[in-house]
């Protein structure tokens, strides 16, 4: 729960660092965005179909030690990401990397055509792969029509 406190702060000055001018650009190679989007939404897929190994293995080796077990990942999702599950349509917004950090938006449309956006923070691996490092959930100002 901690672990979780602390990204959702670190996720919020990430949402406070959009307001701000962008630093200089580092000499980072820049993120594969289809590559990150593929994972996110094949992460979400296993999620709404309760493949729970298969979500899990989209995680990174921090967030895999620290739920131990894909049913534990999961029960986490269905109870404090419900929203991941129930939207009735997702859509991926432009990505970017604040202060290094790789935040790649997903637009959720709920049932009741409320907007939420859920803020993954992505982590690329020694073998290039990108796993999930995170993710918040935030309210948008935007409504479905």
């Amino acid at each position: 729960m901690i672990a979780r406190r602390r990204f959702l702060a670190a996720c919020g000055s990430c949402l406070l660092s959009l307001s701000l001018p962008w630093p200089a650009r580092s000499a980072e190679p820049a993120p594969d965005w289809n590559e990150i989007k593929r994972v996110i939404a094949a992460q979400r897929a296993a999620l709404v179909a309760g493949d729970a190994d298969r979500a899990f293995a989209f995680a990174s080796p921090g967030i895999r030690a620290q739920f131990g077990a894909a049913a534990n990942f999961l029960a986490m999702v269905r109870s404090g990401y419900a929203a991941l599950l129930a939207a009735r349509h997702v859509e991926f917004l432009e990505g970017a990397v604040i202060e290094g950090n790789v935040i790649q938006p997903l637009r959720l449309i709920m049932p009741d055509d409320e907007v939420l956006v859920a803020l993954y923070s992505m982590q690329q691996q020694p073998d290039r792969s990108w796993r999930i490092l995170g993710c918040a959930i935030a309210p948008s100002t935007v409504r479905a029509t």
